[in-house]
């Protein structure tokens, strides 16, 4: 919300600076995201309020006129225009006059260009300064005409001291309902700096004919239109606001339209009530149309507004030439032959105010406020009033906005208003009283403060205070407020006036409580790391989503699922997010394919939460789960062949030598590396089976026995289904609540041996169905305490080995800690892995 502080200054003195002003503000809660300085670029030297005294015929351009201004300087200037707005023998009007030198924006650029006024001589005249349009001042992109002020315009005074202005730009939470206008914020500012604050003249002149029996109100459903309120002026005039009211509207965000319409957009700006104004004559019309009786007086027939929720099949043509298919939920404003409005959002476009327009009846009405958010929610339609009405307005606001509107309206389009207000107010809320004690306060706040202290603030704010006893205060609510309901409103109230960073920092008396570490949450982070550090970027999804998506993970129909396998939403914000997820591979594949449009790799991770429903509990299983998907071509090397640095983002393999793209063993190598650097032992990966996987091309993960976790390669039909390209997606899912019972909280650490290691290949040939882990781990235990390290790097079969046979080759490390082992000593150990691995598994050494 913008307000210029030229307007807050009709309401309240200000006497600080106006970045003091924003700082106080936003301290209090009202947070200023920025100031505006308009006018700053207008140089005072240089840019005037002129008069144009007269215009002249140019003398060789019959587009082209001769304007001679008066900007207050030594003799008036003569300059050349072809502005629109100005005639022959026009005279007295006033406007932006730039001299000689003058530095303004260039009104024929498509871009953003500064330019100085220099001398010119056009078609054989010579033009000395310019009198300027809205472009060329930056005030909006009219640059149809020049820019004509109002009539009592000083002449010679600076432009920037005559239109410059500085505007606040509010980013107010929905609970500041109140400070939605110009008054709102003037009432904060005021109780803030000990200012008074000035209230607009609420006062309207009726003298026509009573409005009683011209209009009826009826509403049908109090609850969601607790008050509505109309007037009624006539024999108007449409025509352009004064500029005065164009430019406050202007500052504030708004565009100038006609009287009619900006005053109903001021008061709302000004007050925060919104109102709506009909075309009178076109009620008259309708309810002429449907039957309605004449009043005796007038003749005209009667409209009867009403206030209903909308049927089935109803639709209503919007100001925006939109149809709108209307919702049972939303409140509408009728008549006896059909819609008039949207209640709170926008009105129909039959009824609205054209510049045919010469009756005008003008409604101020209150709406449930949970109503107005569904209904702009559901018809997608932003407005100001919406905004106002969807946070609450009190209903005491509506007659204090409508007298406020009509009276301008009189003031600016001429015209007669009605004697009196309709006012249908059926359930008018009792005021709201609430007792607060300094004790109270203290206690919440920590800071003694003295009983008169809290009810000068609580008046500042437009309560009415009075004491009970010696120490209790009694506070009425003021009525444009909904936000008070208990004694902790008031003691936020006291703390934000007095200043939260008045308030004294101190530290706890007590002794603090002990620390200890949250073992849980400190694995999960290194799991985190781990993963980074490896070349996965964490992803965070929703939890929700449509189950026809987890559907396409499964293949075949015993893994049929239905809706009511799942936690589902009553009212989810759309179905897409309806109900809570079972795994994360959904979300991570859709993240893999969106990211596919953009990159050659992905390689993303998610921990979260899945929710399983369990029967006879009220509440799902949560446990914690860690997704992984990797997919796409990387990098063939660990050394850039243009840098030759290190590519950080390349994650390790093993197992699967050199490739072009992300498989099964890289995902493992993933999965391995994690567990090793979380100290995890008892590993095991077993082939096994998933309905989203590829037959062969999957493990389990166990740990000690249990099965922790599936990884491999996704079916070609789920792939399909996800619409990701034909290529490996290497997936992995993990129970991490499982998984991370098994890290060691104590390490065993050995001290580094000072002697030279020793590095042996060997490889042996065992039958196709002997798992690699169980031949890595016999030699492991024939190796004895001399074998520090085993690791598989190269599988292989084909020519010179055996059908049904493989080549499984290690990498072994040998060391000792006192002493340099000798070839002897190597050989031995070799020797014995040999000969226990052809006894166990069978398997001979290849030569």
């Amino acid at each position: 919300m913008k307000v210029p502080i030229s307007w807050l200054k009709d309401y309240v003195d200000i006497d600080i600076t106006v970045e003091e002003l924003a700082e106080r503000l936003t301290l209090a809660g009202l947070e200023v995201t920025n100031i505006e300085y308009v006018g700053s670029e207008w140089e005072r030297d240089k840019i005037f309020v002129g008069e144009i005294l007269e215009i002249k015929p140019h003398p060789n351009a019959d587009r082209l006129v001769l304007s001679v201004v008066d900007y207050g300087g030594e003799k008036p200037m003569t300059v050349v225009t072809g502005a629109p707005n100005l005639k022959v023998g026009d005279s007295g009007l006033k406007a932006p006059f730039g001299t000689l030198g003058a530095r303004v924006i260039n009104g024929y650029a498509e871009e953003l260009e500064y330019i100085r006024i220099k001398p010119a001589k056009i078609r054989g005249v010579r033009s000395e300064g310019m009198v300027l349009s809205e472009k060329e001042l930056g005030l909006s992109e009219d640059h149809e005409g020049i820019m004509l002020l109002d009539e009592d315009a000083p002449v010679g005074t600076p432009l920037a001291d005559y239109l410059g202005d500085t505007v606040l730009d509010f980013d107010l939470t929905p609970n500041l309902a109140r400070c939605f206008s110009v008054i709102g914020v003037a009432r904060e500012v005021a109780a803030l700096t000990g200012q008074e604050l000035r209230y607009p003249d609420y006062d309207a002149a009726m003298e026509g004919r009573p409005i009683e029996g011209q209009v009826q109100i009826e509403i049908e459903t109090p609850e969601h239109c607790p008050r509505f309120t109309v007037t009624l002026i006539r024999d108007i005039d449409i025509k352009p606001s004064p500029l005065w009211m164009q430019r406050r509207l202007l500052l504030a965000g708004m565009r100038p339209i006609n009287n009619i319409v900006d005053v109903t957009n001021y008061v709302m700006l000004e007050t925060g009530q919104p109102l709506h104004a009909f075309d009178w004559d076109v009620l008259v019309h309708r309810a002429a149309e449907s039957g309605q009786p004449e009043h005796l007086e007038t003749g005209e027939a009667a409209p009867t507004i009403i206030m209903r929720t909308a049927e089935p099949g109803e639709v209503l043509t919007t100001l925006d030439n939109v149809d709108r298919e209307l919702q049972p939920e939303d409140i509408l404003v009728t008549d006896t032959a059909g819609i008039l409005s949207i209640a709170g959002i926008m009105g129909g476009a039959e009824s609205e105010v054209s510049d045919d327009t010469h009756n005008v009846l003008l409604e101020a009405a209150n709406w449930n406020n949970i109503s107005i958010r569904r209904s702009a929610s559901h018809h997608k339609l932003a407005s100001e009033a919406g905004a106002r009405f969807g946070r609450g307005v009190h209903p005491a606001e509506a007659v204090r906005g409508n007298l406020r509107a009509i009276e301008l309206m009189r003031r600016l389009a001429g015209g007669t208003v009605a004697e009196g207000v309709v006012d249908a107010y059926p359930a008018p809320p009792p005021p709201v009283v609430v007792e607060l004690t300094p004790d109270a306060v203290e206690r919440s706040l920590g800071v003694p403060f003295e009983r008169d202290h809290i009810a000068s603030i609580l008046q500042a704010l437009k309560f009415d205070v009075e004491t009970v006893g010696d120490s209790t205060i009694r506070a009425t609510t003021p009525d444009h407020r909904l936000d008070i309901e208990g004694p902790h409103d008031l003691i936020e109230e006291v703390a934000r006036v007095h200043g939260y960073d008045r308030l004294p920092s101190t530290l706890p008396s007590d002794e603090l409580p002990p620390q200890r570490t949250h073992w849980d949450l400190v694995r999960e982070g290194q799991a985190r790391d781990i993963l980074v550090g490896a070349g996965l970027q964490e992803v965070i999804t929703y939890p929700l989503l449509n189950i026809e998506r987890e559907s396409a993970l499964k293949i075949g129909e015993d893994n049929e699922v239905g809706p009511a396998d799942y936690i589902t939403l009553a009212n989810p914000i759309s179905p897409e997010r309806a109900s809570l997820r079972h795994t994360l591979l959904a979300n991570l594949l859709e993240i893999t394919r969106d990211n596919l449009r953009f990159r050659d790799r992905v390689a993303v991770f998610e921990i979260g939460r899945v929710y399983l429903p369990v029967d006879g509990q009220r509440l799902p299983d949560e446990p914690r789960r860690l997704g992984i998907a990797m997919t796409g071509r990387y990098q063939s090397s660990w050394s850039d062949s243009r840098t030759g640095q290190l590519d950080p983002s390349t994650p390790f393999r093993q197992g699967s030598g050199q490739g072009s793209g992300y498989d099964f063993f890289d995902l493992k190598g993933v999965v391995e590396g994690l567990l090793d650097r979380l100290h995890i032992e008892g590993v095991d990966f077993e082939a096994g089976e998933h309905s989203a996987l590829h037959p062969g091309r999957t493990a389990t993960l166990s740990v000690d026995g249990e099965e922790v976790g599936v990884l491999g390669e996704l079916h070609p039909v789920v792939r399909e289904r996800f619409d990701l390209p034909e290529q490996p997606v290497a997936v992995a899912e993990i129970d991490l609540d499982a998984l991370l019972e098994h890290v060691k909280t104590e390490g065993l650490y050995t001290t580094i041996s000072r002697y030279p290691a020793v590095e042996q290949d060997i490889a042996l040939v065992v039958g196709e169905a002997v798992p690699a882990v169980q031949v890595r781990e016999l030699i492991r235990e024939a190796g004895g305490d001399l074998l520090r390290r085993v690791e598989l790097f190269d599988v292989y079969t084909g020519e010179q080995i055996t059908e049904g046979k493989k080549s499984l080759a290690y990498s072994l490390t040998y060391q000792a800690q006192d002493r340099t082992l000798t070839d002897e000593e190597v050989a031995e150990v070799q020797e014995r892995i040999v000969q226990r691995s052809e006894k166990a598994l069978g398997a001979r050494l290849r030569t």
